[in-house]
């Protein structure tokens, strides 16, 4: 049965990404480790603090936290039989990483992310 491994990342809407980049780079005092024109994701204390150009308005839903798991196929499927309801369905985002996310029956949306490169601290 997949588990929860933990909160691995949040994500923040970021409509001017180039902006929101180079804000966090100043508050962080380092670049973000994966920047691309979809995602910008900086390793903050062993956890990720991400950007999304396409995230929904700050202050307003536009922050998503994501849960690890080790089958994001097998965790997303649980979560549905469960009685959750799929908001983003499972996608690759890049060296080897998925994502998705579901809403419980309340409407609260719980990030999933299977990451093969996270290493908790």
């Amino acid at each position: 049965m997949p588990a929860l491994l933990g909160l691995r990342t949040v994500i923040y809407a970021a409509p001017d990404l180039n902006h929101s980049k180079a804000w966090y780079t100043k508050l962080l005092g380092f670049a973000p480790y994966f920047d691309e024109p979809f995602y910008v994701g900086f390793s903050v204390g062993g956890y990720e603090l991400g950007l999304d150009p396409n995230g929904g308005a700050p202050g307003r839903g536009g922050s998503t936290a994501y849960w690890g798991v080790d089958d994001i196929d097998a965790a997303v499927a649980r979560a549905v039989g469960l009685g959750a309801v799929v908001i983003s369905a499972i996608q690759a985002v890049g060296e080897g990483i998925r994502v998705a996310s579901v809403a419980d029956p309340v409407g609260n949306v719980i990030g999933l992310i299977e990451n093969p490169h996270f290493k908790a601290q």
